[in-house]
């Protein structure tokens, strides 16, 4: 009888720890994932997604965080690792995940983008937050009084003696990379150094570079004081930034869809450069920067649904 009695409280144990497993189990497939790269926007924008969905859902919310590139980002949403990407953009991901040639027209950008994201990965390219994170070079205020310089085609002469530091994905792409650059312009660096963006300010702070290209929202612009160069021949395509989430989770979550849309629009490439000074400047962690925007705009309650 003892014996029966310890075979079925094992029995019961078993079971518990099983369907605890299959509980664990199926949390995991659904929490929300939100995946964003190294920069401080990306985790900005991560974190008010993530804010947005907890305000409007009872959902689970993962942060999967400091991925290091645009093309690990992309892996990790085809791979199921991820199914929202915090903060994706148009001239990127269509020379990169897409592979097609860079549109210079915006709006022609987003609508090819949005398409073939449907067609190609069941995924949804929202419109954008508003504002375009754009790459331009930049150059401290000492170098650009010396040289005089104000456009790219200002640096004809002078590149040649020149250090660059440059984004690591920026250099071997097809399209708007580094080689087009050269072929657009007409002259090439004295040595161009591969780098993770967010470590190009401060080597050109430190004067351990002459010239920069970085992200035109990046708050150290102002901590650094830097002058932004013009793209005089237009050469970079446009950058607009959105959300991007696989079809999946929008059609069994659509609070969440609700969520994300109620930011569409809402930020414009000044604010989103204020916000990234905050974290980058001020040195406030990105999801207090993320939570402060969206209780001064009420997170967005007011705004009407379509």
């Amino acid at each position: 009888m003892k014996k029966m009695k310890m075979l079925v409280i094992v029995l019961a144990s078993l079971l518990l720890v099983l369907s605890a497993c299959s509980w664990n189990s199926s949390d995991d497939e659904e929490t929300v994932k939100i995946a964003t790269m190294t920069t401080t926007e990306s985790n900005i924008m991560g974190n008010m997604i993530k804010l947005m969905i907890e305000h409007y859902t009872d959902e689970n919310v993962e942060m999967i965080n400091n991925l290091g590139s645009s093309v690990v980002l992309h892996q990790a949403m085809v791979n199921g690792d991820a199914n929202i990407s915090a903060v994706r953009y148009t001239g990127t991901d269509l020379t990169g995940a897409l592979k097609e040639k860079p549109l210079k027209d915006p709006e022609q950008a987003m609508a090819l983008v949005q398409k073939l994201f449907q067609e190609r990965f069941d995924q949804t390219f929202f419109d954008s937050y508003g504002f375009a994170n754009t790459y331009a070079f930049m150059v401290t205020k000492e170098t650009a009084k010396k040289y005089n310089l104000k456009k790219v085609s200002d640096l004809k002469n002078i590149a040649k003696n020149l250090q660059a530091g440059v984004d690591s994905s920026w250099v071997n792409r097809a399209g708007d990379g580094y080689k087009d650059f050269v072929k657009a312009y007409g002259f090439d660096f004295k040595d161009v150094y591969p780098m993770q963006i967010g470590l190009v300010y401060d080597a050109l702070a430190a004067n351990k570079m002459d010239i920069v290209l970085g992200y035109t929202t990046d708050g150290r612009i102002a901590s650094y004081d830097l002058v932004v160069l013009e793209d005089d021949l237009h050469f970079f395509p446009p950058y607009d930034a959105s959300p991007l989430a696989v079809n999946q989770l929008l059609e069994e979550k659509p609070q969440v869809k609700k969520a994300i849309e109620k930011l569409i629009g809402k930020i414009s490439t000044e604010q989103m450069q204020k916000l990234n000074y905050e974290a980058d400047n001020d040195l406030i962690e990105p999801a207090i920067v993320a939570k402060r925007f969206l209780e001064k705009n009420n997170y967005f309650e007011d705004q009407k649904e379509e």
